[in-house]
């Protein structure tokens, strides 16, 4: 439970991170940033699942490269969710799905790595 927590308020600071970084996107605070965090999590574990069956075709077409798309689907599904989440447009939830993706890959492992040590 304390990882799952960890996790949530660490990807929270990587959302604000990438507001930071990059100009596309736009957070209000770390309240918002928990908040989008917590959807952004919601909508990979209910939505996410449900476009990436359904753009299969096209999916394999691109050999995986349309799953970026989806990604940014998610992402900009969420700020239009949420008004303490801005994004510029299309291209801005693209490139913010990327950067924030990256750093979700980096907390999970540091936390598998912190969690499985103690």
């Amino acid at each position: 439970m304390v990882k799952l927590i960890a996790r949530w308020f660490l990807l929270a600071a990587a959302l604000l991170l990438t507001a930071h970084f990059y100009p596309g996107i736009q957070v209000q605070g770390y309240g918002a940033a928990l908040v989008a965090a917590l959807i952004l999590g919601l909508l990979n574990t209910v939505l996410r699942p449900v476009l990436v069956v359904l753009t299969l075709p096209v999916t394999i077409i691109t050999l995986g490269l349309f799953l970026f798309v989806v990604n940014a689907m998610v992402f900009f599904c969420a700020a239009w969710m949420l008004p303490g989440l801005q994004v510029a447009g299309f291209g801005a939830a693209l490139i913010a799905s990327l950067i924030y993706s990256l750093c979700g890959m980096v907390i999970d492992t540091v936390l598998e790595r912190v969690f499985d040590e103690g």
